[in-house]
């Protein structure tokens, strides 16, 4: 897989969370945030299992205690961020949970100076930049309202950050995304399971009533989404991929005005534009410069 064919892979999960923006908000007019996060990523799972079999069977190493515990590590992470995440879409909408997740844009790059001591192409900055101007010019650029749930939200991407890097560091070392997706979905479902057990009331009829939002959380955004984002991390950088993942802001924009009713302004376009505009300049100036490094 090329570094381009890697980044449309991350635009294509981008796409797919930002859908899954309007099933995890309308999930929770029938059942609570935890029991959401187990039963998505239960089915996400149980689709990972028989792949990541296979994948190990056709391995030549088995993976060390090391890189279990590494593959276990990121679950966690996942499900703090999925958490997060969950709780404050409850006090905040589509649009500016899209918003305040896809701050981890401009996260990633910093962290990944900081505790991996990586410098990313210097194009990354001004993407970033630009990225999240973008972002908050689709949130109407309004920041006097912010709700429990934003500022979770908040949290939230950092927690994203953490796992974009992580995730990339772990498929590069493993060589194996449906192992490292079926894992730390597991431990997702687990966590999930336990804060369902002691914050909420699982009841079979509430599962019922949320049964389509639950399926396409769990088949898509959960199963096909971070699998995706596990494949194409092995191809490109953190910085590079939380660009293209940062779309799902875009598209949670878009799917929450067609399906949930909420209004994107002009503003919000110039938004959009601006989100196109990072992930172009991150996809074409590094080709350029080589281009023209080859010709001197």
């Amino acid at each position: 897989m090329t570094r381009i064919q890697a980044n449309l892979t991350l635009l294509l999960a981008g796409a797919i969370w930002g859908m899954g923006f309007v099933a995890q908000s309308s999930a929770m007019d029938a059942v609570g945030p935890y029991t959401f996060i187990a039963l998505r990523f239960l089915i996400a799972t149980l689709i990972l299992i028989p792949l990541a079999r296979k994948e190990s069977r056709s391995a030549s190493i088995p993976l060390s205690r090391k890189s279990w515990r590494g593959l276990c590590w990121i679950g966690c992470v996942l499900f703090l961020g999925m958490a997060s995440q969950q709780v404050g879409l409850l006090t905040t909408t589509v649009t500016n949970s899209g918003f305040l997740t896809g701050l981890y844009v401009v996260i990633t790059p910093i962290l990944t100076v900081l505790f991996l001591r990586q410098k990313p192409h210097f194009i990354i900055w001004p993407a970033s930049v630009i990225s999240t101007i973008g972002i908050y010019l689709m949130s109407g650029g309004d920041f006097a309202k912010l709700q429990t749930g934003d500022l979770l939200t908040i949290l939230c991407a950092f927690f994203w950050a953490i796992q974009v890097i992580m995730v990339g560091n772990m498929s590069r070392q493993t060589a194996r995304p449906m192992t490292l997706s079926a894992v730390q979905f597991g431990v997702c479902a687990l966590l999930g399971f336990i804060g369902a057990l002691f914050f909420e009331s699982i009841e079979l009829d509430a599962i019922r009533a949320a049964a389509k939002e639950i399926l396409y959380a769990g088949i898509f955004s959960s199963g096909v989404a971070f699998t995706l984002q596990a494949i194409a991390q092995r191809y490109t950088t953190g910085p590079q991929a939380a660009i293209f993942l940062s779309s799902e802001a875009l598209f949670a924009g878009l799917f929450g005005a067609l399906f949930l009713g909420e209004r994107i302004n002009g503003i919000g376009y110039m938004g959009c534009a601006m989100i196109f505009l990072a992930m172009i300049l991150v996809e074409l100036v590094p080709e350029w410069i080589k281009v023209k490094q080859q010709q001197t």
